[in-house]
């Protein structure tokens, strides 16, 4: 099978890996914007070569496309146009609704199929790829009612064989979703590092700083060519998350102000059952994902 990744970083040099790994493809043609990346992905053997988009695309059986989701946006009809009628395209991106509406009515599509691979590192650029990113993880695939059989079961076949669990949600479900896990999280570390950041005495608290601080604020240091859109293209939902996360951290704030220490512990151990959701299997996370947020939203 001759595969053809669109970016070469994080995800797409990491998928490279596992798929090698696995021995599911003949070869893996690179395509990246940023040429130092191109030449990068090369010499780390992430790729067997690096060619332009058109001649890519056009001799491949399956596209990966992961690359930040305004990028995505823009592409992807041009990549539905380019590659042969049995191909399969699929892509990584975070936010799924404005992606799809670009091409719902693109005749080649039920060769596409949507996916969100639910894992990542601060770090960005082909470097940053290493093999198991995705083990134990989960990848949603979006609206797989309008994909074509045979696209759909390829896409299950490779998210399987690096290692993550399926699941099945529309693309408003995704976004919505993503929201809470993955978008407001980053949001919040940005924000955390900024109100550090405008203290005068900053760098004293820096010295101090140790693992709460560095493991809450690490998302901070994810690249901004990639959130920047992502925040863009789902706006609504992280708007409500944002919402949700204020009201929470105003009931903290105001319970220390009145000195309700009663109320101080309660929100600390209501938090505390977490612990419970994290430590379930993925399958049950993945069967009352939307449910959750919606039972935490209220």
């Amino acid at each position: 099978m001759k595969i053809t990744i669109i970016g070469l970083g994080l995800i797409g040099g990491s998928l490279a890996i596992d798929l090698k790994k696995q021995k599911f493809v003949s070869s893996i043609t690179g395509v990246d914007i940023d040429k130092k990346n191109a030449g990068e992905a090369l010499k780390l053997g992430l790729v067997d070569k690096i060619e332009e988009l058109e001649p890519a695309v056009s001799g491949s059986d399956l596209v990966i496309i992961a690359i930040p989701v305004d990028k995505i946006k823009i592409l992807i009809p041009k990549v539905l146009d380019l590659i042969p009628d049995s191909a399969t395209v699929t892509d990584m991106g975070s936010a799924k609704s404005e992606i799809i509406s670009v091409v719902k009515n693109h005749p080649r599509r039920k060769n596409y199929v949507p996916a969100h691979p639910m894992a990542g590192t601060e770090d960005s650029g082909p470097q940053a790829a290493f093999e198991g990113l995705f083990k134990g993880k989960i990848c949603i695939i979006c609206d797989q009612e309008d994909s074509g059989p045979q696209h759909l079961a390829l896409i299950e076949k490779i998210i399987h064989l690096t290692g993550m669990d399926i699941a099945y949600m529309t693309s408003d479900e995704q976004d919505h979703s993503t929201a809470f896990v993955s978008h407001l999280p980053h949001a919040a570390a940005y924000a955390l590092a900024n109100a550090v950041l405008a203290k005068e005495d900053r760098n004293i608290i820096f010295d101090l700083a140790s693992g709460g601080f560095r493991s809450t604020v690490r998302l901070a240091k994810s690249s901004s060519s990639m959130w920047h859109p992502i925040f863009q293209q789902n706006r609504n939902y992280v708007v409500e998350a944002l919402g949700v996360y204020i009201k929470h951290l105003t009931d903290f704030k105001e319970s220390l102000e009145k000195k309700d220490d009663d109320k101080v512990l309660e929100l600390i151990t209501n938090a505390n059952k977490i612990r419970g959701v994290l430590a379930g299997d993925n399958s049950s996370l993945v069967r009352n994902m939307e449910t959750n947020f919606k039972l935490y939203t209220k």
